[in-house]
């Protein structure tokens, strides 16, 4: 049985609800997270992207009708509800937005039923990774998947807008060009115009923002899908985003400080947090030679050490002959 939606109007969604709408009338749409029939009365926690609510049915509220498809309820279904917020009659939820507030349902319509999913719609999910990338379509409404998305989602509009209000252009650079000299093999795509020519797709904006900042753009931003035929590596796959930059009439300086504002106003806006310290610089050697890397987590507390004296006069003979010819011996200090 699906339902038509006709002649209602989502009021809100389902955590945006709040104690101020007490007494109001609204409709919720969503899917159904958990419905416990108690016999006379059917409690239904009603999901969506925001969170969940419980509603309420009473045939003596919603109607025969409505409470007989209310019964039905299963995991998955998606409804549409008309109810009437109240505050809850029973302990509050401290684990909910809306625990203190339920909806007294007055009419429901099931939208699309369900079967029973392969997996739990929960959060932390124990499930294998392959059987949930089969079904990502209920995957992606798992908490905090969907909390991971909208967190992207606002870094892409904070960094857009402090981009914006820091003078730079949003430009949308070619996808379909011709093979350059990059870091990486290119992907390939066939031209159906110029039989036996192929296109690359785009390793990085690099040569169209340096044409620009030819051309007299002077700043230039984009959220820029990237792509390189190459393994996957942990920070880096087939295809990828990254928000790319150029300036024109600025020294090393001018780019270190920018980059510094611009993520302390990330951590402020995305994460409410407030970075109250100078960022931490290090050459490319001192990092080479304290973390044997270029992009080093400095929360790793063993760093590497220059033990070329205490090798010189150690009876290992290995160590004692590189530090004899001049050479150098560093090792990290397990305490």
């Amino acid at each position: 049985m699906a339902e038509s939606m006709a002649g209602l109007k989502r009021s809100c969604r389902c955590a945006e609800v709040t104690e101020a709408n007490v007494g109001q009338e609204m409709t919720l749409m969503g899917w159904v997270q958990k419905s416990r029939n108690k016999g006379g009365i059917i409690f239904t926690d009603l999901r969506d992207r925001s969170g969940i609510i419980q509603i309420i049915f009473e045939e003596s509220d919603c109607g025969a009708e409505s409470f007989a498809k209310a019964e039905k309820l299963r995991s998955e279904f998606t409804v549409a509800v008309v109810g009437t917020i109240e505050k809850r009659s029973g302990a509050a939820n401290p684990n909910l937005k809306t625990g203190t507030i339920a909806m007294r349902a007055k009419s429901l319509r099931i939208l699309s039923e369900s079967e029973v999913p392969p997996f739990p719609i929960e959060e932390n999910s124990k499930t294998k990774e392959d059987l949930r990338l089969k079904y990502r379509y209920l995957d992606l409404r798992r908490p905090d998947l969907q909390r991971n998305i909208m967190i992207r989602s606002r870094v892409a509009t904070m960094v857009r807008q402090f981009l914006a209000d820091e003078g730079f252009l949003e430009i949308e650079t070619p996808t379909l060009i011709k093979s350059t000299p990059e870091g990486a093999r290119d992907y390939l795509v066939p031209s159906r115009i110029h039989p036996g020519k192929f296109y690359a797709l785009p390793q990085s904006p690099q040569l169209f923002k340096q044409l620009l900042m030819v051309g007299g753009i002077d700043k230039y931003y984009q959220v820029a899908r990237c792509f390189r035929d190459e393994d996957l590596r942990a920070d880096r796959q087939p295809e990828f985003t990254q928000v790319d930059m150029e300036m024109s009439f600025v020294e090393q300086e001018d780019i270190l400080q920018h980059l510094e504002r611009l993520f302390k106003s990330m951590f402020k806006e995305v994460m409410g947090r407030e970075i109250d310290y100078i960022f931490p610089r290090l050459t490319w050697k001192e990092s080479m030679d304290k973390y044997g890397c270029d992009k080093p987590d400095l929360r790793f507390g063993l760093t590497i050490r220059d033990v070329t004296d205490i090798a010189a006069s150690c009876s290992f003979s290995v160590f004692r002959k590189v530090a004899d010819q001049g050479g150098v011996v560093r090792a990290i200090n397990c305490k």
